[in-house]
């Protein structure tokens, strides 16, 4: 197992993190043996958030209140706040705490917001934040965007301690940058989304990219056991990039050049009841993945609601990539129906 210190924090954590997003779709139970394994192998960085819905409840579940078989000083938690204002976050600050069955949060961070809070900026913001760090209620300040140019700003800022940003090896320049930037301000990275929501097809290769930077921890999304089990043999294995998985990158980054939907739901909700994230992505799934699991007739019939597009331009004002959603969303529908014309021709 391989331990860093996440930036200026100076927490000790294991080298890779547990992201509790998707445990949302399983049980309890089921979360809590998810949960327990991950801790009885070495992960002790877990981070959810107040808008994961029962995440943070589950996690205390697991850990039964942080007992003496899981003490809560060997558990990291980091969770986050969507407020962008003091009353906000103190109401969420409050509900977190009890979610999570303690009286301290170790990394609490700004999620996802519109701007970059600072400093006596009129927002409250911060300034709540740094009040519930001086009362000794959060330890760290961190700040999570989808935005560079927000993400920039916050790392400049100087008065965040990590920043969190999507990263895998679909990724460009732009997030390589943030990654340097972060490591010059002694800002601890941590990546989301490194399997780009699911489009990577080698957890191999997107847990040995990542693992290359020594200044980044990844989150793995995981809700089920079987994926725990691969990413926990990778981190006794250590693999290391090879020919092999060299070409496995290359191939994903060609395949997926260019503008495609990263999964990550900001432009939800839709007043038609479109499910963008699911349809504007639903090419790429097919064409990657088996294809009989999408054409079922109730991935028809969400894909069919594509043609209920007013063309609003809600979801391209809430896109933190500035993607013409209604268009990716054309031109998946007209992919999805040749594709499902030839199978049906097949059968």
């Amino acid at each position: 197992m391989a331990k860093m210190i996440l930036g200026k924090t100076g927490l000790k954590i294991e080298k890779n993190g547990f992201g509790a997003l998707p445990i949302q779709r399983v049980s309890f139970d089921e979360s809590a043996e998810i949960f327990r394994k991950a801790y009885n192998n070495g992960i002790n960085f877990f981070d959810t958030a107040r808008a994961y819905t029962d995440s943070e409840e589950k996690l205390n579940y697991a850990f039964k209140g942080f007992s003496e078989e899981y003490p809560r000083e060997s558990i990291i938690i980091a969770t986050k706040t969507q407020g962008e204002d003091r009353k906000t976050i103190e109401k969420d600050i409050k509900t977190s705490l009890d979610n999570l069955g303690t009286d301290y949060i170790d990394l609490y961070q700004i999620h996802n917001p519109s701007f970059c809070p600072t400093e006596g900026d009129g927002s409250g913001a911060y300034d709540a934040l740094f009040n519930l760090y001086d009362e000794g209620i959060i330890r760290h300040i961190g700040f999570t965007s989808h935005k560079v140019e927000l993400a920039e700003e916050a790392i400049n800022s100087g008065l965040y301690e990590t920043i969190q940003f999507p990263f895998s090896y679909l990724t460009g320049q732009k997030e390589l940058a943030i990654v340097e930037n972060a490591r010059a301000n002694n800002i601890g990275f941590i990546a989301m989304k490194a399997m780009s929501g699911g489009l990577i097809g080698s957890s191999k290769a997107a847990y040995t990219y990542i693992n290359s930077f020594d200044n980044v921890v990844p989150i793995w999304g995981v809700q089920r056991i079987s994926e725990l089990d691969e990413f926990l043999s990778y981190m006794k294995e250590n693999p290391k990039l090879d020919k092999e998985l060299e070409n496995i990158i290359k191939k994903e980054r060609e395949e997926l050049q260019g503008d495609f939907c990263r999964g990550c739901g900001y432009c939800m909700p839709c007043p038609e009841e479109i499910q963008i994230f699911q349809c504007a992505r639903m090419s790429l799934w097919i064409r990657r993945f088996p294809s009989e699991p999408n054409l079922t007739p109730e991935s028809q019939e969400m894909m069919k609601k594509i043609e209920d597009c007013t063309e609003c331009r809600q979801c391209v004002s809430r896109c933190p990539y500035e993607l013409d959603i209604p268009e990716l969303l054309k031109k998946n529908y007209e992919d999805y129906k040749k594709i499902l014309s030839v199978e049906v021709k097949v059968d």
